[in-house]
């Protein structure tokens, strides 16, 4: 079993940046591909970005790659999101998730994903 929990969220003004971080715990959760979504309200759920479990590879949504950078501490056993020039439609649910199953690929759909932390909020005013 692996226990995700995110932190970070907050109010943020239109420009203006904040960091996400999840804190996973699980025998065996260092070695998950971990990933960030985020849902706004009235919204399906949307893939943000992702780790590979091993090496550093990672993946954005076009949506926030040049703004944001995800990251790994394996010693930490965290995974952070760091979002800048943050615009009003970032306003959402920020989940964090780990996928168990995945090796070398990295998977946009949170079907992939089978634990989820409990979601942080990101507000953006403009």
């Amino acid at each position: 079993q692996v226990q995700l929990v995110e932190s970070g969220g907050g109010l943020a003004q239109a420009g203006g940046s904040l960091r996400l971080s999840c804190a996973a715990s699980g025998r065996t959760s260092g070695s998950y591909t971990m990933g960030w979504f985020r849902q706004a309200p009235g919204k399906e759920r949307e893939f943000v970005a992702a780790v590979r479990a091993r090496g550093s590879m990672t993946y954005y949504a076009d949506s926030v790659k040049g703004r944001s950078t995800i990251s790994r501490d394996t010693a930490k056993n965290t995974v952070s999101l760091q979002m800048n020039s943050l615009k009003p439609e970032d306003t959402a649910v920020y989940y964090c998730a780990a996928d168990s199953r995945s090796i070398l690929a990295i998977f946009t759909t949170p079907l992939r994903y089978d634990y989820w932390g409990q979601g942080t909020q990101v507000t953006v005013s403009s």
